[in-house]
């Protein structure tokens, strides 16, 4: 009874600590970088909870992933918060308090170590390495994937205790969930195998303890996971047609299998030191391609495979291997072996992996302790010293997320050749009027990528708006060939079908248009470009059937006054009466909505 009131303070700690020292986050923007995508213009997630958004998240492979359950909080996040960014925040820092909870009572309940299993917990809650996946409302999959892999280790934990099968159900249900919130737990099978060599000790040679059955062979254990095995390879399946629909894998021209094993050995490395001196950390880091040097990536090796004869060589303390494989392991799916997008490491890939480092150190350093006849109780004042200096980096580190022009300032001033935070401090300054110093932020993006889509798009809008029609087109044709976002490219063939209009070349402007639409049904702006071209030709039926398609996908007052006078001028005046009626019900100044729909004619 007393144990049970002891870890409840215990809890309670772990997350009052945590909550107190992310609350800045409650003041904290959504990220210009994803955040749109998945929360902010995201047409589906913006209606909330319904029917059509639940369908939409089980059958769309959107941001080249399959993971319906994060769309679904997102859109309950919307339904009750809104585009309030704090809500938003809220949910995520809760959830990484409950993981941080969560995580400590799995390990003392498979271990009986209650100290050490809280101080994995705590380095897991106030590690700095662990912002950006609760500061980032688009990490949400980061977070809500963890707390359904923490509830499935449980769950396996006390299927082992009473076999059954409903026991097993629970678990395979649970991993389906958090592969259904992000597939980064595809490593799920393997862990369980770690967790029955230790701390379960389910496999032969050692008898079962705490309570487990007893040892089995490593081929019955490999056998029992076969039902798990078998929703990775559907999750793989999926998850790798979602990424290429989505243009997110990188070929083998752009990254061949020599560079990709490069960069994944120096990026565990990359990864430990991180661990214990978390600094810089930043939102993106930019791929080295071919820069490493034979003793970067040879170096990264030798240290690898020395520490892992190392673990091998202390097989007694059976948590050294659990915990290097475990970060070895799930680190693997996001090593960049399988090349998701440009970066070549990120902190939040680190979110899971550490767990395993955590484990090694906070069994490791007690044993050392006691073997060089130590009490631990002096490890106490050490201990919550790191504590409090993670949590003052962790703090400092939150500053850099106080808003976009900070965050991806920082990013440059500790990165290089950084194309991508060239764009998103680019982007960050357009939001916040200072257009002219944007522009200088895309030139150099596109000086280190030239196929760079962001910037040459935002450079190409630039140069339209200042009549410069012919670097205007060309950059919209480098986005248009180069870039394989659908959203993206749909844009970009619709601006590009403006400025051909503007160029008097009609007969591009509307295959532009219709390129446009065929990138992406939902984008409004090439339908009011078709309704206006067939405006200008005298059909006027064809351009009200055009501006009614676009204020059928996108209700708004201006659209409604075009919609009107194309109306009015084919004849027929009631239906021209009504699309008045809307734009008048609709909006909050008509006399302004009037000139917006007049500056959309003179384009």
């Amino acid at each position: 009874m007393e144990s049970g009131k002891h870890n409840l303070i215990l809890c309670l700690l772990l997350a009052v600590a945590t909550l107190a020292l992310y609350n800045p986050v409650a003041r904290h923007p959504f990220v210009n970088y994803d955040d749109d995508r998945y929360v902010t213009d995201n047409p589906h997630v913006n209606s909330g909870l319904s029917w059509g958004t639940v369908k939409w998240a089980f059958t769309t492979t959107s941001e080249a992933n399959w993971h319906p359950l994060t769309w679904l909080s997102h859109a309950l996040d919307v339904q009750l918060f809104r585009l309030n960014p704090t809500g938003h925040h809220y949910v995520n820092l809760l959830l990484h308090a409950l993981n941080a909870v969560l995580l400590f009572l799995v390990l003392w309940w498979a271990t009986g170590c209650t100290a050490r299993s809280w101080m994995v917990a705590a380095l897991f809650a106030l590690h700095p390495i662990n912002v950006e996946s609760v500061a980032w409302v688009a990490e949400r999959k980061n977070i809500l994937s963890m707390f359904l892999f923490l509830l499935a280790l449980e769950a396996y934990r006390r299927y082992t205790l009473k076999p059954d099968i409903s026991r097993y159900g629970a678990v395979a249900l649970l991993f389906a969930l958090g592969l259904m919130a992000k597939p980064q737990v595809i490593t799920f099978p393997f862990v369980l195998l770690l967790w029955d060599y230790w701390p379960l000790q389910r496999m032969l040679p050692s008898p079962g303890t705490n309570g487990t059955a007893p040892g089995k062979t490593p081929l019955s254990l490999v056998l029992e996971k076969i039902p798990f095995l078998l929703l990775c390879v559907a999750s793989s399946l999926i998850t790798l047609k979602a990424q290429k629909a989505g243009g997110a894998v990188g070929t083998f021209t752009q990254y061949p299998l020599s560079m990709r094993l490069e960069n994944a050995l120096v990026a565990y490395i990359r990864y430990l030191g991180k661990a214990f001196w978390p600094s810089p950390l930043v939102p993106m880091y930019p791929h080295p391609e071919n820069s490493l040097a034979t003793w970067q990536w040879g170096g990264a090796f030798l240290l690898l495979l020395a520490i892992t004869a190392a673990v091998l060589a202390g097989r007694r303390h059976r948590y050294l291997a659990c915990g290097w494989f475990w970060f070895l392991g799930t680190l693997v799916p996001m090593i960049g072996l399988v090349q998701v997008g440009s970066q070549a490491m990120a902190d939040r890939y680190a979110y899971l992996p550490f767990i395993g480092l955590f484990v090694m150190l906070c069994w490791g350093v007690p044993e050392l302790a006691q073997a060089r006849g130590s009490s631990v109780r002096w490890l106490l004042a050490p201990g919550l010293a790191i504590l409090f200096a993670l949590s003052a980096v962790t703090y400092r580190q939150l500053g850099y997320w106080s808003n976009n022009v900070t965050l991806w300032s920082y990013t440059l001033q500790t990165t290089s050749d950084n194309f991508l935070a060239e764009d998103s401090l680019g982007g960050a300054l357009i939001a916040a009027g200072h257009l002219e110093d944007a522009m200088p932020h895309f030139r150099r993006a596109v000086s280190i990528s030239p196929l760079d889509g962001t910037a040459n798009l935002n450079l190409a809008v630039y140069a339209q708006a200042h009549g410069n029609l012919n670097e205007a087109i060309e950059r919209y044709g480098i986005v248009v060939h180069e870039t394989r976002e659908a959203k993206a490219r749909s844009t970009a063939y619709s601006n590009l079908g403006f400025a051909y209009r503007q160029a008097g070349d009609l007969i591009r402007a509307r295959e532009s248009f219709a390129a446009a639409i065929q990138a992406n049904p939902e984008n409004v702006k090439p339908l009011y470009g078709m309704a206006l071209l067939a405006q200008n030709g005298g059909d006027m039926d064809l351009a009200a059937k055009h501006f009614a398609r676009a204020v059928a996908l996108q209700p708004t007052d201006f659209g409604y006054l075009l919609l009107a006078q194309a109306l009015e001028k084919s004849g027929r005046m009631p239906e021209a009466e009504a699309a008045r009626r809307s734009a008048e019900q609709l909006s909050p100044d008509i006399n302004q909505a009037q000139q917006t729909a007049r500056n959309l004619l003179a384009q």
